[in-house]
């Protein structure tokens, strides 16, 4: 069951970058910063009320936030819901004929995680996330 949104991701070619225009215009600031390898991706986030703003910039050239930033530019990237359970929910997902991307939960910046493919949901690439 989705308990909430956790994070818009928005793909930048420069997380550093996004974070001093989100700082200069907003004020917000960023409360976490990782390089993520196995993903291909340096993540920063900010929070915005019970949300995150997360902006990923491609660390592999040939990873796919680089090659969506080739094809689509900057920009919004997916959104990602909180989950009770994602065994279960790519499980039930699965079950009812949804066309996963992970078929089995991954670690990920802040839980584990799995992603739903875009065709599934009208374009929208959405990623569960159950807490750790």
């Amino acid at each position: 069951m989705i308990k909430r949104v956790d994070h818009i991701a928005i793909a930048v070619n420069s997380a550093d970058d996004a974070l001093s225009v989100f700082d200069s215009v907003f004020g917000l600031k960023a409360d976490h910063i990782e390089e993520l390898p196995d993903q291909g991706v340096k993540a920063a986030t900010i929070r915005v009320g019970d949300t995150h703003i997360e902006f990923i910039e491609p660390t592999d050239p040939e990873g796919g936030v680089a090659k969506f930033i080739e094809k689509k530019g900057e920009g919004f990237h997916h959104i990602c819901v909180e989950v009770d359970d994602i065994d279960a929910e790519l499980k039930s997902l699965a079950a009812r004929g949804v066309e996963l991307i992970d078929k089995q939960a991954r670690k990920g910046l802040a839980g584990r995680i799995g992603f739903l493919h875009p065709r599934a949901t009208k374009g929208v690439l959405i990623e569960l996330i159950q807490k750790v």
